[in-house]
C-alpha cells in the first residue's frame, strides 16, 4: 500500500483537487473540480491523462456534502492504497507563516484571523479545512500560503507611506500567486538551469494576474500588494487604482460592501468592456470596449514590468504561466511588442503554436511559456513535511 495527497484549492464558488502518490517523485493520478457551488453543483473527477472518471451533478447542496462526495470518490479511486493528508492552497500567511506547516488547531486560530486581510478568499481555503476536519478527524492536514515566496523582498519594497504604527499593524505589500511563481522558478532549474539564477520576469495571466521579478530563484517585488486587487488589470478587479477614487465613492454614499462587489466582481476586463471577463471573449468581439479591456489590459502589464525590472537592475528573460500567459498567443505577442525597447524579439510561429521558447534569434532577451503547477507544489510540500 502506498499513500497519496489530495490537493485543494477551494474558493467561493469552486473546489479544485488533485490527487497525488509518490514512488521517486510525486505523481498525479487524478484531478477534478466541484463548480458551480452556489448555482448548479457539479463534480467531475479525470484521470492524470485527462480521462473522465467520474462525474455528479446536484440541484443545490451543501459544503459537507460536496467534501463528503469528494472525499469519499478519493478512497475508492485509491482502493488499497490509503489517503495521508490533504494539502490546502491558503491565501494569506501573514507575518508568521513563511513556511508550509501541519495545521493544527493553534495554527488555524491564528489563521482565521488573518480573514481580515484576506476577506473574499481566506475564509473560503479555512471553511475546507474545517469541513475535511468534521468528516475525516483523523486526516493530517498541511497549509501552503500563497504569500510566503514574496518573504525575501526588501523591506523598502514591502512598504507603503503610511504611519509606522499601521505597518506594525501589518500593512504592508505581501504579494500572492506565491504557490506558481515557486513552481516557475524550480521548473525553470529543469528547462534552462543556464538562465536559473539570473534575473527573470514571470507573467502569470489569468482571471488573477500578476507579475513578479525573481532573481537567484526569488522574489524581489511583485505587483500585488496588500490585497489581491493590487497592480495589474484582472479579469474581474482593477488592479493599481487611486486611493482619493474610493474616498471619493464613500464621500458620495457608497456604502463597504458595495464597493468591496464592485472592487473584485465588477471591475478589470468584465467593468472596461462591460461584456465579459474572458480574454478568448474579448479577443473575439468586435466591439470598441472589448479593445479598450484589451488595450488596458495589455498596457498595464508592459508598464507594471518595467517598475519590476527596475528593482531587478535588468531583466535576462521573461517567463509567461497561467491561462492567458499560456494559451493567448496574440496577448503575448502584444504584451513583448511593448517591450521591445528591451530587446524582446518573438518568433511569431513559435509563439503561435506555444512552444516553450517563443524568442527569435535576435531577441536579447530569452522568453518563454511554462505552464504552472500549484498543485505540484502543494503536494511536494505535505510529501517532504510527513517523510
Amino acid at each position: 500500500m502506498a499513500g497519496a495527497i489530495l490537493t485543494l484549492n477551494c474558493g467561493s464558488s469552486s473546489i479544485k483537487f488533485a490527487l497525488f502518490k509518490k514512488v521517486d517523485l510525486p505523481k498525479r493520478i487524478a484531478y477534478g473540480k466541484i463548480e458551480g457551488l452556489e448555482t448548479a453543483p457539479h463534480f467531475q473527477a479525470f484521470d492524470g491523462f485527462g480521462g473522465l472518471l467520474s462525474e455528479k451533478r446536484w440541484q443545490a447542496s451543501t459544503h459537507e456534502t460536496f467534501f463528503r462526495t469528494l472525499l469519499s470518490w478519493v478512497e475508492e479511486h485509491l482502493g488499497e492504497d490509503y489517503l495521508l493528508a490533504a494539502g490546502h492552497r491558503i491565501v494569506h500567511g501573514g507575518e508568521d507563516f513563511f513556511a508550509p506547516c501541519v495545521l493544527t488547531e493553534g495554527v488555524l486560530e491564528r489563521l482565521k484571523e488573518l480573514e481580515r486581510l484576506a476577506p473574499l478568499h481566506q475564509p473560503h481555503n479555512l471553511a475546507a479545512v474545517d469541513a475535511v476536519t468534521h468528516l475525516r478527524p483523523g486526516l493530517r492536514q498541511i497549509g501552503c500560503f500563497d504569500t510566503a515566496f514574496h518573504r525575501t523582498m526588501a523591506p523598502t519594497v514591502r512598504r507603503y507611506g503610511l504611519p509606522q504604527d499601521q505597518e506594525r499593524a501589518g500593512i504592508h505589500r505581501y504579494g500572492f500567486h506565491g504557490l506558481s511563481y515557486e513552481y516557475i522558478a524550480g521548473r525553470l532549474k529543469e528547462l534552462a538551469p543556464q538562465y536559473a539564477n539570473n534575473r527573470i520576469l514571470v507573467a502569470h495571466l489569468g482571471n488573477g494576474a500578476s507579475l513578479c521579478a525573481i532573481h537567484k530563484g526569488c522574489s524581489v517585488d511583485t505587483t500585488m500588494g496588500f490585497s489581491t486587487l493590487d497592480g495589474l488589470l484582472m479579469g474581474t478587479r482593477p488592479g493599481s487604482t487611486d486611493p482619493g477614487i474610493l474616498l471619493y465613492l464613500l464621500r458620495q454614499g457608497m456604502d463597504v460592501s458595495t464597493l468591496e462587489d464592485m472592487l473584485y466582481y465588477r471591475s478589470g476586463l468584465l467593468g472596461v468592456s462591460g461584456i465579459s471577463s474572458d480574454m478568448r471573449v474579448l479577443l473575439e468581439s468586435q466591439k470598441a470596449r472589448a479593445a479598450d479591456a484589451v488595450d488596458l489590459f495589455v498596457f498595464r502589464v508592459a508598464r507594471e514590468a518595467a517598475a519590476l525590472i527596475m528593482t531587478m537592475g535588468g531583466i535576462d528573460g521573461v517567463v509567461f504561466t497561467a491561462g492567458i500567459g499560456e494559451k493567448s498567443a496574440e496577448i503575448r505577442q502584444r504584451i513583448c511588442a511593448k517591450l521591445s525597447w528591451l530587446g524582446v524579439s518573438l518568433d511569431a510561429d513559435a509563439n503561435a503554436k506555444n512552444f516553450f521558447e517563443i524568442n527569435d534569434s535576435a531577441s536579447q532577451i530569452k522568453t518563454w511559456v511554462v505552464p504552472t503547477d500549484e498543485e505540484l507544489v502543494i503536494a511536494r510540500h505535505a510529501f517532504s513535511l510527513l517523510s
